[in-house]
């Protein structure tokens, strides 16, 4: 143990000055700590004994040992947005990726090397220069590392698979300090384990993806009445699974928000609604949605051609950072009428604001890897479920928990058991390994390799095997 007294923010600045840490250390009696320490979801409110914003792989070297030597808890954030909060913890150590965040394209071999502390925004940004796109999610705002580690699902999964099935290597600092590369050919059981295995492994400092000629696409939501959920849902169980894989379009219920964006007649309005994406032309994307514009009466169309990068930040400004979130969730392999219904009745009970729940496909190219190939072990289901209670005020945190938890326990009869990790709160090592299932014991051992000591725990936590 270091002999160094004081605060363990005085104790890093004297410490890991010694090593050339090149970043910047806020603690708590720093100005900009509040600041630093917050994350997407303002239910969280952890306050860490340091922050470390690193600049590069050594810099992050420094800080787990640090960590390790005072027997701090660490956490890593990139862009902040988990849930659960899992980039923050209290009285420990948080490792700041958002200064390592470059982005470099490269258009003859068609990869995107991303530092891990880069946003969605970035990536898309640069990627869209050269005409292409890399399988990420539906939020500009959130952070590469974080979603890339527990799968990524988004609006080009149907077409290209999952963000994991897209990455070529990894940069990764481990719980000793040293820095590998992982890929298909070099540490491959850790590769294995980064792609769906969450952060439990080590801190990815930089990634390789493949990227697609995706430019324009055409995409907007189509809004229903609420009393057509039913009729609109039983039609989109049939529909999407069937569809041509150029097609994603995501089941939601929501409040429709108060902008100019869409009809004033229907701000504040609870709907049902699929947000569509199609990488073909608009007649192609007209053809292929038409079936589902027969069904019932939408109140709303807005289907049109728009940049890639935009679609991607669609949800942005509706859903900023210092809202309060609570969050469920499952897979589900199928959506029988009796399902349906509970869905219906929970959504009449949705608050009206920002609470929402959305279907992803699990389908198309994701369904085209096998179960055991990545830990992502649902590849044999339909729809990624989330059910997310959302509001501004503090004192409605209950309230939207309440909804979100007895829309979930209505529902999760009908699910197919575990939950996509992005998607969790903290809920017990029980619902970790059914996310895992048969994926687990072999994520236990490679956990066992490369973080004995369970240095990376503040996360979806993989235990060591034999701990």
């Amino acid at each position: 143990m270091s002999t160094v007294t004081g605060s363990l923010a005085q104790a890093a600045r004297a410490e890991l000055a010694q090593q050339g840490f090149a970043g910047e250390l806020i603690g708590p009696d720093d100005a900009g700590y509040d600041e630093a320490r917050k994350v997407y979801n303002a239910m969280i409110d952890r306050k860490p004994a340091v922050i470390a914003r690193c600049t590069s792989a050594s810099d992050v070297a420094a800080v787990i040992g640090f960590a390790r030597i005072h027997d701090a808890p660490l956490a890593v954030r990139g862009g902040g947005h988990n849930g659960a909060g899992l980039g923050v913890v209290d009285d420990g150590v948080v490792i700041d990726l958002s200064q390592i965040n470059s982005v470099e394209v490269d258009a003859d071999a068609r990869t995107v090397r991303v530092g891990g502390g880069a946003k969605l925004s970035e990536v898309d940004a640069a990627t869209h220069e050269k005409g292409m796109a890399t399988p990420f999610g539906i939020f500009g705002s959130t952070g590469v590392g974080g979603l890339s580690l527990g799968g990524g699902i988004g609006h080009l999964s149907r077409q290209y698979g999952l963000t994991v099935d897209n990455l070529l290597e990894a940069e990764v600092v481990l719980a000793d300090g040293r820095t590998v590369r992982a890929s298909a050919d070099e540490n491959s059981d850790l590769f294995w384990a980064l792609r769906g295995g969450g952060g439990n492994f080590g801190v990815v400092t930089s990634f390789l993806f493949r990227t697609y000629p995706v430019a324009m696409v055409n995409a907007g939501p189509t809004f229903w009445a609420l009393e057509q959920a039913t009729e609109v849902l039983q039609a989109y169980r049939e529909f999407i699974p069937a569809a041509d894989r150029e097609l994603n379009g995501f089941f939601a219920f929501l409040t429709v928000p108060p902008v100019p964006l869409f009809p004033e007649e229907l701000h504040l309005k609870k709907v049902a609604a699929v947000i569509w994406c199609h990488t073909g032309s608009e007649e192609d994307a007209a053809e292929a949605i038409a079936p589902m514009l027969e069904v019932g009466t939408p109140l709303l169309h807005a289907v049109g051609q728009m940049p890639f990068p935009a679609l991607q930040g669609l949800f942005d400004p509706l859903l900023p950072t210092g809202l309060q979130w609570y969050w469920r969730a499952d897979f589900v392999r199928e959506l029988p009428d009796e399902a349906i219904a509970r869905h219906a009745e929970a959504a009449e009970k949705m608050p009206v604001g920002g609470s929402q729940m959305h279907m992803y496909p699990i389908d198309g190219a994701v369904h085209d890897v096998g179960s055991t190939d990545t830990p992502f072990s649902y590849r044999d289901v339909t729809w990624a479920e989330v059910i997310v209670g959302v509001d501004p005020e503090p004192a409605n945190a209950g309230m939207i928990r309440d909804w979100t938890v007895d829309y979930w326990e209505a529902t999760h009869p009908y699910s197919a058991g575990g939950a996509y990790v992005n998607f969790m709160m903290d809920e017990g090592q029980e619902r970790v390994q059914a996310t895992y299932r048969d994926n687990y014991p072999r994520l236990a051992q490679i956990k066992a390799k490369y973080d004995p000591e369970n240095t990376f725990r503040v996360n979806q936590n993989i235990r060591p095997a034999g701990s």
